[in-house]
């Protein structure tokens, strides 16, 4: 827990507030705190996330914003070099697009996960848990989450529903629906998948529900 409560602390300490106060993080300095040595390689991954936002029926633009930057180099030359200015969700992509070897990989995808919606116990008192009880706790949360997005779409005019949620299911799961998920994890019928998720799974779906609502 101690390596999680350091990995928090940067991804929180590299978090900008622009002038409406609006949070949002620069490509560059994630890059750093991911433990990617090259550019090249982690714009590789911001562009695997910026498909997978674009399969979510989401617009890139607003989650990925180009912007350029001066940078010195050791003759004291100044270059522009490209960065992006980018949400907790565009940040999130990347952690699932990143290389899952790396253990910060992991521990990206839980904080910018976990912190887009208020817990309703404690970080210390969720870490006590059994796997089972955070897999009841998030499926939990997931049901109120689910509930509450269906009431924001049937305002906004959803009229179907399975289409609707297959977006989101399609963005998260590299283009599967559903009933592709289902299938591949063998369930029956009618059988819930989100009653057939572990916790870590539950929270990137929770994510997904609220990221969604918002919109």
């Amino acid at each position: 827990m101690e390596n999680l409560k350091i990995k928090n602390q940067t991804f929180e300490e590299i978090k900008h507030i622009d002038e409406k106060g609006v949070e949002f993080w620069y490509a560059r300095e994630l890059q750093i705190v991911l433990d990617y040595k090259e550019w090249r390689k982690f714009e590789n991954v911001i562009n695997k996330a910026k498909e997978s936002c674009k399969n979510s029926g989401i617009s890139t633009f607003e989650h990925f914003v180009g912007t350029d930057k001066l940078s010195k180099r050791a003759n004291n030359a100044e270059v522009v070099i490209k960065d992006y200015k980018l949400s907790r969700y565009a940040c999130y992509l990347i952690a699932q697009n990143g290389d899952s070897r790396k253990k910060v990989i992991a521990l990206a995808q839980t904080y910018f996960a976990v912190q887009t919606r208020k817990q309703e116990i404690t970080e210390k008192e969720y870490s006590m848990l059994t796997e089972d009880e955070k897999r009841f706790y998030q499926r939990d949360l997931t049901r109120k989450g689910n509930y509450s997005l269906n009431q924001t779409a049937k305002k906004a005019g959803v009229k179907n529903f399975d289409k609707f949620h297959n977006a989101g299911y399609k963005g998260l799961y590299n283009g599967e629906t559903a009933d592709d998920i289902a299938k591949r994890k063998g369930l029956r019928y009618r059988e819930d998948i989100l009653d057939n998720m572990g916790s870590d799974e539950l929270i990137a779906n929770l994510f997904r529900i609220s990221q969604t609502e918002q919109r």
